[in-house]
Parts: structure tokens; sequence; C-alpha cells
């Protein structure tokens, strides 16, 4: 009995099929898995430092209206639009001929204020909170009468700061020692 030889084309046709197969393997394996790498690494020090310049933003707030703001589009009109800013983004110390700027550039182009509304990876809108102290104080007669009491509310000593992506935060709504601490420093 004699053998029959298979036809050329079975043999072109599995050799392209091993040859899709080793791409689409190095492809799942290798290559798309670096890529994911290297965007979660762009989208964790791209927040870093947009949070880092939100701290910078409410730190010249708050000299200038001796409180936090939890609004962060007015955070970002005052960076705009305040020319104590524009100074200081634009000035240099005269001693040590260095920027005053206290904004850091972002990981693929210069500071933009309107790149503070949002975490670079899903797009989501820091989250930007203020505390609210309440103080009570009672004003005693020397005869042990209570005369009255006082309520004070103060708003704003305390900041927290929020990635929606869970890529850290900022300040701490119960410490002051947590005051503009960052959570990756």
């Amino acid at each position: 009995m004699t053998k029959k030889s298979e036809p050329w084309y079975i043999h072109a046709v599995l050799y392209v099929i091993i040859a899709v197969l080793i791409y689409v393997l190095i492809r799942v394996a290798i290559i798309d898995p670096t890529e994911h790498i290297e965007k979660e690494k762009y989208n964790i020090s791209e927040s870093h430092l947009r949070m880092d310049n939100i701290r910078q933003a409410q730190i010249l707030w708050q000299q200038k209206n001796s409180r936090f703001t939890d609004r962060l589009d007015s955070l970002i009109d005052f960076v705009k639009t305040d020319s104590t800013v524009h100074q200081l983004m634009v000035g240099v110390d005269t001693l040590t001929n260095r920027s005053t700027n206290p904004f850091k550039k972002l990981s693929k182009d210069e500071f933009n204020a309107d790149s503070l509304f949002y975490s670079p990876a899903t797009h989501s809108k820091y989250v930007l909170q203020v505390d609210t102290t309440i103080t009570i104080d009672t004003v005693v007669t020397p005869r042990g009468k209570i005369k009255g009491i006082d309520t004070t509310i103060v708003i704003g000593n305390l900041y927290y700061l929020e990635c929606p992506d869970g890529y850290g935060s900022i300040g701490s709504l119960e410490s002051q020692a947590r005051k503009n601490a960052a959570s990756w420093e």
C-alpha cells in the first residue's frame, strides 16, 4: 500500500495558525502587561503631581483667606485670577535666582490649572473636604451660676484631599499633625 502525502496547503495553514498563536501569546503575556504597568505608573505619578499642586493652591488660599476651602472650582479660579499667585508663578528669587513658582510641572507638559479638577486615570473629580470645629464654652459667675453659653464655629482649619482612583490623599480632618501631609511621602 502506498502512503498518500498530505497536501502542502494544509501545512501552510498550520504554520500560519502557529505564527498567529505565537503573536497572540507574546502580545498577551509580554506587551499588554508592560503597557498596562507603564500607564498605571504614569497615572500614579500624574495624580500625585496634580494633588501636590492642589496642596500648594490650598496653602496660598489659606495665606490669603486665613482658612482652607472645600470648593475645587473656587480654588482653581483663585489660581487663575489672583495677582499674588500670578506674581509667584512668574517671579524669580533674587538670592538664588530660582523660580518662585510653587506649582510643579506635570508629567507631559507645563502646569495647567484646569488639570487640577480631575484624576488622570478615570477623569473623576478629586474629593476635597474641610473640617468644621464647634467649640462650646460656658460662662459661669463667681457664685457658680451659669451666665451664658458661647458657641464658636470655625470652618476650614484643616482639609482633606483624596484621589477618586485610590492613588493617595493629602491632609486630615481630625489631626493637625497631618495638615498638608501626603500619604505617599
